[in-house]
Parts: structure tokens; C-alpha cells; sequence
């Protein structure tokens, strides 16, 4: 029996990526077997934990189903929700609990809540003086990392600390900006690390000593684009690339034979071998604007890696193999219609097709579907705002910036829209998500986790059986 080449290739995409997601849920129930002596404080036993950025594989997707489709009128029902601090991340859910990273005042503050009520288990606080140095808000960009018994938190000023999460006692602590001589980015450090085995990757892009402000458009890397650090101990393992950090998270993902590493640092992307620390290839994909970042974290798609940035460029798809990466197609940065051009919300990929909000800024974002193979548009949807993505049981749940929720169902036929909501007060009058709602939503044992400027939602996506 013989296929035509494009479906081979598709059959190949898929079981590539079935492969690789199962590594990284196969992952995932090993940390919760590390973790087994963490009591359990969760009372909803059906459904996942949610215990990294963008979930237990770094791509918004989740394997729970039953979720309501029909939204009532006033909006899912709210289990609980608690005032936030400043900061744009959302947390992470592991064995009953909820972790957020915030700042308030000049103390950041990394708390953990109980998933079900919302009620404040523990608090770690330390001292924090970063400012922003164009206007935004002084509080983290990344979200809490749980790995068994411990707890990751990647500060916004380069402060890098490990807590135990049954009562936030401080393990081990790192300051990246003062050990590698970072200079300040124009947003300070929004990268979140990623366990592979026994060590903690982060994106830090280190300098010399005597390099200059970020605005001089010279600043240097000093091999430090990359660190892995001993999990337990956040001895340093090993280091490489010369690249700057960027504010795309790293993702982990077996790729053919082997794990793969992939960083979407400033200057573009990194491919390397996580667990040696031996780089295979940096293709290159920035704007040339000065001011100008790469935000979206890359997803895997079978044997080939997607990225996208909004300044420029535009978007790539890229197959990879030990050693090199091949173009399987790329934007014209030329072009003024481009594929994709993704801000601060990563992608999501699914059945053939790549789902995102393509748009720098609020007036002109489009959340439009793309096919994966030769990024040809399938269709836009304009009005919403920039938002974010996360799959669930066929669908897609969109939060908007502004605050409002929205189901479609993940299809490549047509933007379709099947609930809506704006979360609102008891009275029905005040929005409870104020923008920036900039964080993906996050949902965990049939509970559905988003936050908007200064609060934190709990909806009942999934009733209980």
C-alpha cells in the first residue's frame, strides 16, 4: 500500500507529535510520584494538574472533557476569587494548590492558595526595587514552575528562588542580573524556566561587565544565553549561546530520537540538547526595530518547530534534525501579509491547523487559524482585541485582554463563536477582569484559573459528576 506524499507527511506530523506530548505528560506523572508525600489537598479527583507555564507540556493545551458548552446567561459559576497583586503572569496547580507570583508595594510576593476555596496557605516574600523603564507594571512576567516538592519562581528583577511548596521555606535562591551581568531588558526578566531531569533551564543572557545601557543597541552576550542549574541545589551545570533573553519560555519536547531544547531567545532561536547542553543551531528571527522583542513561546508540530513575533518578521516553521534546522516555509518579511504575527500569546496547534491573536497592538489584532504545513490563512477574526488561548475538549477558551470570555470551537472551517462572558460583580454592573487580562487561561480538575489587572477568577468549567 502506497500514501501520496502529503498525507505521509501529515501521519508523520501527528504521530510525532502524539509521541511527544505523551513524554511530557509521561514527565509529568513522574514529578507527581516525587511529589506523592506532598498531601493531596485537592477534594476533585477527576482531571489534570497544572503545575508549569502553559501546562504539564508548555503548549495550552488540556486533555480534560465535559466541559459546558452552554454558558449560562450570567456567565459560568464563580467558585472564588481573590485580589491580586501587580504582576501579568498566572499560576500554577499542583496537589490542591494554587501558586501565584505578584509584587506589592516594593516586596514581591510568592503566596499559595488552596486550588477549591481560594483560601492563603503561605507567603514568601523579599525585598524588590525593579522599575520598568517603559511605563509598564513593576510585578513578575513569569508564572510559578512545581516540580514534586519543590517550587520555582523567576523574578522580574532576575532574583531566582526554590521554596518547598507544603510551607514556602526557601531551599536555595539565585540572583541571575548581579551573578551574569545581565543588562536590564526593556521589560526586566519575563522567561520562564523549564525542569528537564535534575536541571532547571533558564533563558538568562548574561554581558560583560562594562556593557552599556540596552538602549546603545550594543550590548553582548557572554555564553550565558542558556544556564542549567542543579534542580536541587541551583548550582550551575552548564552554560551556552552568546543569544540575550528574550520573553518566550523554553519548551522540551522529543523530537525523532531524541529530547530537544528549543529558546526563542532575542536574536531568534536556539535548538540544543537539554541534558548535555550541546547547541545544534541558532536561526535567526528578530526585528530590526530596536525596540522590539520576541514574546510567544515556540510549539512543536511533529518533527518541526513554529515561532512568530509581531515587530516584523512575521512567522517560521522549521524542521529540525541533530545539528541543523531546515525552512519548511517562512514569512516575506518584506510582505506586509504575513501568516502570523503573535505578540505575548504563544500559539496553539492542533489537527493540521495553529491558532493565534496575530496583531501588535489592541485595534489591529486578528485571532485567525493558519494551516501548519505552508501557513496559508484560513480565516481572521477581528474585533476582540489581543488575547489568549487555551484547548479544551474540542475548543477553544479566548480571553480577551479586556476581560471577556469567549468558547469557539476549534475548527479551521470558521471563526464560531458558541458562548460568551463578561465575568461581572454580584449586581451584574462592575467588569471583574480589569485590562491587562494578558495572562492564558488555565484550567485544572474541571476549574477554570484567569486573571485580569488586579484579580484572580475561579470558574466551574466541568461540573463534577
Amino acid at each position: 500500500m502506497s500514501f501520496a506524499p502529503g498525507f505521509r507527511y501529515a501521519l508523520l506530523v501527528v504521530v510525532a507529535a502524539w509521541l511527544g506530548a505523551s513524554l511530557l505528560w509521561e514527565q509529568e506523572l513522574k514529578a507527581q510520584s516525587a511529589g506523592a508525600q506532598v498531601k493531596n489537598l485537592a477534594q476533585r479527583v477527576d482531571g489534570h494538574d497544572w503545575p508549569d507555564f502553559l501546562g504539564p507540556s508548555r503548549d495550552s493545551k488540556s486533555q480534560e472533557t465535559g466541559i459546558l458548552t452552554k454558558w449560562p446567561a450570567r456567565g459560568l459559576p464563580l467558585v472564588w476569587s481573590h485580589d491580586l497583586g501587580v504582576g501579568y503572569g498566572i499560576g500554577a496547580i499542583s496537589r490542591g494548590r494554587y501558586f501565584q507570583f505578584d509584587r506589592f508595594g516594593n516586596v514581591a510576593r510568592i503566596y499559595c492558595l488552596q486550588s477549591e476555596t481560594g483560601r492563603e496557605l503561605w507567603k514568601f516574600e523579599y525585598p524588590c526595587e525593579y522599575e520598568d523603564m517603559l511605563g509598564y507594571n513593576n510585578g513578575p512576567r513569569c508564572s510559578p514552575v512545581v516540580d514534586g516538592e519543590r517550587l520555582y519562581a523567576f523574578g522580574v528583577e532576575g532574583m531566582l528562588h526554590c521554596l518547598r511548596v507544603t510551607d514556602g521555606k526557601l531551599l536555595w535562591k539565585r540572583d541571575t542580573a548581579n551573578d551574569y551581568g545581565v543588562v536590564q531588558n526593556f521589560f526586566g526578566v519575563g522567561s520562564t524556566p523549564i525542569v528537564v531531569g535534575d536541571l532547571l533551564i533558564a533563558m538568562i543572557g548574561g554581558s560583560p561587565s562594562d556593557s552599556p545601557h540596552v538602549y546603545s543597541g550594543r550590548v553582548q552576550g557572554d555564553g550565558s544565553g542558556i544556564v542549567a542549574f542543579d534542580k536541587f541545589t541551583g548550582k550551575e551545570k552548564y552554560r551556552l549561546s552568546d543569544e540575550l533573553a528574550s520573553y518566550s519560555s523554553p519548551i522540551c519536547r522529543r523530537v525523532g530520537d531524541r529530547l530537544w531544547c528549543f529558546a526563542f531567545a532575542r536574536g531568534g532561536l536556539l535548538g540544543f540538547e537539554p541534558q548535555a547542553g550541546k547547541l545544534d543551531f541558532h536561526f535567526p528571527w528578530r526585528s530590526a526595530k530596536l525596540e522590539s522583542v520576541n514574546a510567544a513561546t515556540p510549539i512543536i508540530v511533529g518533527d518541526s518547530v513554529f515561532i512568530t513575533e509581531t515587530y516584523g518578521p512575521g512567522s517560521a516553521m522549521l524542521r529540525v534534525q541533530p545539528g541543523n534546522c531546515d525552512v519548511v516555509w517562512q514569512d516575506d518579511e518584506r510582505s506586509r501579509d504575513k501568516a502570523m504575527m503573535a505578540h505575548w500569546n504563544t500559539p496553539i496547534y492542533h489537527d493540521g491547523y495553529i491558532y493565534a491573536s496575530s496583531g501588535r497592538h489592541t485595534a489591529n489584532a486578528e485571532l485567525r487559524c493558519i494551516r501548519a504545513s505552508d501557513g496559508e490563512v484560513q480565516w481572521s477574526e477581528p474585533g476582540l482585541t489581543r488575547c489568549s488561548l487555551l484547548y479544551a475538549d474540542g475548543h477553544l477558551i479566548c480571553l480577551s485582554e479586556d476581560g471577556a470570555l469567549r468558547l469557539l470551537r476549534a475548527t479551521p472551517e470558521k471563526f464560531d463563536e458558541v458562548s460568551e462572558m463578561i465575568p461581572r460583580d454580584g449586581a451584574g454592573l462592575d467588569r471583574l477582569l480589569e485590562y491587562p487580562a494578558w495572562a492564558a487561561p488555565v484550567l485544572s480538575h474541571g476549574l477554570l484559573y484567569v486573571r485580569g489587572k488586579s484579580k484572580l477568577l475561579c470558574f466551574e468549567l466541568i461540573p463534577q459528576r
